[in-house]
């Protein structure tokens, strides 16, 4: 397996590696670009110094997601949400994706309205009209209607996030996720990456589907959202 100290910090290693086009950074406080994502970092044991360089980065007001960060924002940062949840890393092999069921397409910009909207209904986390520049993402469709979807987020050198697994509530129950899943999990592995994502506490149910594909707690995560003070 890849040194899993790149999971300490996912945002960061994405922002410093594999997804350095899509950064924007300021001293040492590190953002995606708009649209892109919400998510910044800062080093681990931040200073004075560096949540001022994330206040200039994102201005008076702006909304600092600190995903899964063990940095806590400053006290008079206007919070906006706090999350628990656990970090969790696939296994180094996996079977073919489940068969039967509608074909799995290919989404691509064109198909960004109608992953805004299933994002919309479905609300498990954060996406955007630029989120699909962060990797692959793959989809079903029910009578020409996207109905199911999952893609690649975060990428820390030698891993790829797994995230947006979303199925509206017509199309439940089917096995639409774990066939997406499966599918994205292949692809990761083929390119000698491992498979890691992030869930919620509170959402058993998608924590059961990924414990059942192979996927492992590696640590507990907080995840933070505060606003730039005025």
């Amino acid at each position: 397996m890849p040194d899993t100290a790149a999971l300490d910090d996912p945002v960061g290693a994405s922002l410093r590696g594999p997804h350095t086009h899509l950064a924007r950074r300021h001293g040492n406080a590190l953002a995606y670009v708009p649209d892109v994502a919400t998510f910044v970092a800062v080093p681990a044991s931040p200073g004075p110094a560096d949540w001022d360089d994330l206040a200039w980065l994102l201005g008076p007001g702006g909304f600092a997601d600190l995903f899964s960060s063990p940095a806590e924002p400053p006290p008079d940062w206007p919070p906006v949400f706090s999350l628990t949840g656990v970090q969790m890393v696939g296994p180094a092999a996996v079977g073919p994706a489940p068969a039967g069921g509608p074909d799995m397409d290919e989404l691509g910009p064109a198909d960004v309205p109608a992953m805004l909207a299933l994002a919309h209904r479905t609300s498990p986390g954060p996406f955007w009209p630029r989120t699909i520049e962060m990797g692959r993402y793959v989809g079903i469709r029910d009578g020409g209607t996207l109905v199911a979807m999952a893609g690649e987020r975060l990428h820390p050198p030698g891993f790829t996030e797994i995230s947006a697994v979303r199925t509206a509530p017509e199309a439940r129950g089917r096995g639409y996720a774990a066939r997406l899943v499966t599918e994205l999990m292949a692809d990761v592995l083929a390119r000698g990456e491992r498979p890691f994502l992030h869930v919620a506490s509170d959402n058993a149910a998608a924590r059961g589907l990924y414990e059942r594909l192979g996927f492992t707690v590696r640590r507990d995560v907080v995840f933070h959202g505060s606003r730039v003070p005025d």
